[in-house]
């Protein structure tokens, strides 16, 4: 049986995601520090708020406020026992704001159980057990199955024993699955794992994710070469995910803000999906105005040929001096992009 997010596919030739929600969420009062999830219960008004400002921006899929959602990362929070009453009102308040699109206009709108990383390193760099992360993935997982969810969307990840916990976690409850890591080391997680890497061992994964891809790293001309790297890899049936940084990340003030316009962005879009993205979106910094210049570029977007590494440079920004080595090429001095800019493993 298809599910929503497969029917899209079958009908589009590509969806767009949404944007930050960390970053929103700063905007709208949330402190420094603070846990976005307990927002959930705490101030759901302006989750419901958020979910909706994606959704008139454009996007077919909104990932829910869980990111942070397992066990491990609300403890930071005194909220470890709170998983399911987190995880559940988050997923009620998206599909209550898909819902009532659906209603009003019959759009399709896709919501999307967002799971982040645990923040713990597993055995033997760490003390967590592949039996422990297993258990607290599927413990977020059976939460946002019982909110209603479409899909399980494991993101930020960097690190394949982490990825195949959250998959078999999130098995059980049947759901489609899509994978994302963050590549922001010279083209690398900071694991080590390359883009076609990811894509070998998602082929091995009982069940295969429905889609996978990149998010977040360190702007979107890294994620770009990136992708297109994936792509090469790909099978004939593999769905890729682009979901991009808002420009280069930097510190301002003592904080961390993204520079990217949209009018990058909506460039950003455009080469995502001629390098084979069927559903891209945007990551940390990538507020309803980002998207709105993305949708309106990948609706009037003429196709073009797969950029290579000097159209994503001279369009996007300089990249890593990893990401020129794959690619085959040596990128020129020029570009708005630099290879620093490392941030917090807070998504968004």
């Amino acid at each position: 049986m298809s599910t929503i997010l497969q029917e899209m596919l079958a009908e589009r030739p590509w969806l767009l995601a949404d944007g930050a929600t960390g970053t929103n969420f700063f905007a709208a009062g949330l402190e420094a520090g603070a846990a976005p999830e307990l927002w959930n219960i705490d101030q759901p008004e302006k989750v419901l708020a958020q979910y909706k400002s994606f959704i008139d921006a454009g996007s077919d899929i909104i990932l829910t406020n869980t990111f942070g959602g397992t066990r491990y990362r609300l403890k930071l929070h005194g909220a470890a026992d709170r998983v399911a009453e987190i995880n559940i009102a988050a997923a009620r308040l998206a599909r209550q704001a898909a819902d009532e699109v659906a209603n009003e206009t019959g759009r399709k709108i896709v919501v999307a159980g967002s799971m982040g990383p645990t923040g713990e390193l597993f055995m033997p760099l760490g003390p967590l057990s592949m039996t422990e992360g297993t258990a607290a993935f599927a413990e977020q997982a059976n939460a946002l199955a019982e909110g209603g969810v479409d899909v399980l969307w494991i993101e930020t990840l960097y690190a394949f024993d982490e990825l195949t916990a959250a998959v078999t976690g999130a098995r059980a409850t049947g759901l489609p699955i899509v994978c994302t890591m963050s590549f922001d080391t010279a083209g690398h997680t900071m694991m080590g794992i390359s883009g076609p890497q990811l894509v070998d061992q998602a082929h091995e994964m009982t069940p295969q994710p429905l889609a996978i891809g990149a998010n977040c790293g360190i702007g979107p001309s890294e994620l770009l070469a990136v992708l297109v790297q994936m792509k090469a890899a790909l099978g004939p049936d593999d769905i890729l995910v682009a979901k991009s940084n808002c420009g280069v990340p930097e510190f301002v003030g003592g904080e961390i803000q993204y520079q990217g316009t949209p009018e990058l962005m909506a460039d950003y879009a455009r080469m995502a999906l001629d390098a084979g993205a069927r559903i891209i979106g945007g990551c940390c910094g990538t507020a309803p105005a980002h998207l709105r210049a993305m949708r309106q570029a990948l609706e009037t977007h003429t196709p073009a040929p797969p950029p290579d590494m000097d159209a994503i440079v001279n369009r996007l920004g300089q990249i890593s001096s990893g990401a020129q080595q794959q690619l085959g090429g040596k990128a020129p001095a020029s570009g708005g992009a630099s290879d620093g800019g490392r941030r917090g493993r807070r998504r968004r």
